[in-house]
């Protein structure tokens, strides 16, 4: 691993971010016990309460908390700053964020308009209390790299898509803004998708890729300007999409061409890296350009069929942000551990490839691509359904358990006496 430019005596507690990240599969798999309670039909359309409720246990309560938990550790060694109160921020925010996204999906699920004010609330408050205080952090930054451009940049799509999902939740309150649902609801997903997710994992790979695997580092003009064009190009998408509709297909184009160059150039390096051994973040990683290119195919043809294949593509594009994510905890909580435990003055720990069952973790890469492709069947025919559902659930509790072992490996060796003393660096 290559550690050059971080600023390792800035990372926070390892408490900040484990406990989003060993949240978000809990969230998973409520997911994929919904799925398995749904009737199959109402999840057809994207626009169903079903849907929407399935979707949002995904989108917020899996992959919002794990990219949440990636910034509150990666911006302070990528960046060299501190987090203002950063254990208290991430406990009052992971408070808020958990509770206001059961409140969500329990109000959207049984109509209840108490459940939904208390989550717009929470959510609002958790959201933006990261956001916030995580922006205040960049704004001190010296180094102002591409990741950190990057994270800036995922974090104003965030507030926009924060703001835009507090207006769709309060449509199931105030029935007379409903009628603005379906167009605010398009923006939302796209920005939430592309601009959150997708901008912030092409910033961290910029660093993840040449640290973990030695790599070649991505061009610097390339570094430099791939964020800026895929903001452009989101804002044109809004722009047409909204005032100039026929012409929204060239901004999706767009979009779709900046992230299908990224991940050419993403396999290109994970080809030429140094560091030949394969691992199942690799696995991942490769799975999920699969995902992004399918998906955005099927984006630019819905265009064309009049939404017809948007759930087939909304799965898909899932799947490229889910795969990188998983991906990405399968490599950054044995670090974290590791780390933690090696800058307390143990030695004799295990190493990163030792923390995770790799037959499980295939096991579970296995099931969890199995899960999603026969979530597309399923939009065709919904015999299966039942069964993928069930192949999602056991993927993500394997997930779980992977996580929460790596967890107790930590918790063991803390209990043991350090190989040396380090309270004089302290």
């Amino acid at each position: 691993m290559q550690f050059n430019g971080l600023s390792l005596e800035q990372a926070p507690p390892i408490s900040a971010p484990l406990r989003f990240y060993l949240t978000a599969p809990l969230f998973a798999i409520l997911a994929g016990v919904l799925i398995l309670l749904s009737d199959a039909s109402l999840l057809q359309s994207r626009y169903s309460v079903d849907a929407i409720v399935i979707t949002h246990a995904i989108t917020i309560g899996f992959m919002s908390f794990v990219m949440l938990g990636s910034l509150t550790q990666m911006l302070p060694v990528l960046a060299g700053v501190k987090m203002y109160r950063v254990d208290l921020i991430t406990k009052a925010s992971h408070l808020a964020l958990v509770f206001g996204t059961l409140f969500m999906l329990m109000g959207l699920k049984f109509e209840l308009a108490l459940l939904n004010s208390l989550a717009i609330v929470l959510l609002a408050s958790g959201f933006l209390a990261m956001i916030v205080v995580t922006l205040m952090a960049i704004k001190k930054v010296k180094n102002f790299t591409p990741t950190v451009a990057g994270m800036s940049v995922s974090l104003i799509f965030a507030f926009l898509s924060v703001l835009m999902g507090v207006f769709l939740l309060f449509s199931y309150i105030d029935i007379d803004v409903a009628i603005y649902r379906n167009i605010v609801a398009n923006t939302h997903s796209v920005l939430a998708i592309f601009g959150f997710g997708g901008i912030l994992i092409v910033g961290v790979t910029f660093q993840v890729l040449p640290m973990f695997y030695v790599a070649p580092k991505f061009k610097d003009f390339y570094q430099k300007r791939v964020v800026l064009f895929i903001s452009l190009s989101l804002i044109l998408w809004m722009i047409t999409s909204l005032f100039f509709q026929s012409y929204s297909v060239v901004a999706k184009l767009w979009i779709v061409l900046f992230f299908a160059s990224f991940a050419v150039i993403f396999l290109q390096k994970i080809k030429n890296r140094k560091r030949k051994i394969s691992d199942i973040t690799l696995l991942y990683y490769k799975t999920s350009t699969i995902f992004l290119a399918f998906g955005s195919l099927f984006w630019i043809v819905d265009e064309f069929y009049l939404s017809e294949h948007i759930v087939v593509s909304s799965i898909l594009i899932g799947g490229f942000i889910l795969s990188i994510m998983i991906g990405m905890l399968y490599k950054i909580v044995p670090f974290l551990i590791w780390f933690h435990l090696n800058a307390m003055g143990y030695m004799s720990i295990p190493t990163m490839n030792e923390m995770i069952d790799k037959k499980l973790a295939m096991i579970q890469f296995s099931l969890f691509v199995a899960s999603l492709l026969g979530f597309i069947l399923s939009y065709y025919t919904d015999a299966y359904l039942s069964l993928f559902a069930m192949a999602f659930i056991i993927s993500m509790v394997i997930l779980q358990y992977n996580i929460i072992t790596a967890v107790l490996i930590y918790k063991r060796v803390k209990k043991t006496k350090p190989d040396f003393d380090m309270s004089a660096f302290a």
